[in-house]
């Protein structure tokens, strides 16, 4: 089977996405203790949540994107990137930076999560190749 370059793109953003995360994990278990609040390991430890949850569901779509081929899903996959990014990201400058500012961005990337999730299900509408069994 042959996989197509940006298929195979995403597959690789969302292994590191995954990886990325079980170590912010850990560290959230182990790390932040000595010096954070439990405010701000609820945030990270949240951050790590959001993360991996979707970088499991990134891998979800990229094998979708094998049987199903349109824009829709094309945008999802990056909505799911930009997402993470902005939203797991953003609480975790906030915690290891201080910085409030930073926190402003979290629901632009909870809204392209949502994104995401809605352009998946635009894809599965629109593929003609996916036939209802009745």
């Amino acid at each position: 089977m042959t996989i197509p370059n940006t298929t195979r793109l995403f597959l690789i953003i969302a292994s590191i996405l995954g990886a990325a995360g079980v170590a912010l994990g850990a560290y959230a278990s182990h790390g932040l203790s000595g010096w954070a609040s439990s405010q701000q390991i609820e945030y990270f430890q949240l951050a790590v949540t959001y993360q991996l949850f979707h970088a499991i569901t990134l891998l979800v779509v990229c094998v979708l994107s094998l049987f199903i081929s349109n824009r829709f899903l094309l945008i999802s996959k990056i909505a799911f990137v930009l997402g993470i990014c902005f939203f797991s990201g953003s609480l975790y400058l906030y915690v290891l930076t201080g910085t409030k500012t930073v926190a402003a961005i979290t629901p632009i990337g909870g809204l392209l999560l949502i994104i995401a999730w809605l352009l998946l299900l635009v894809s599965l509408f629109k593929d003609k190749n996916i036939k209802s069994s009745d």
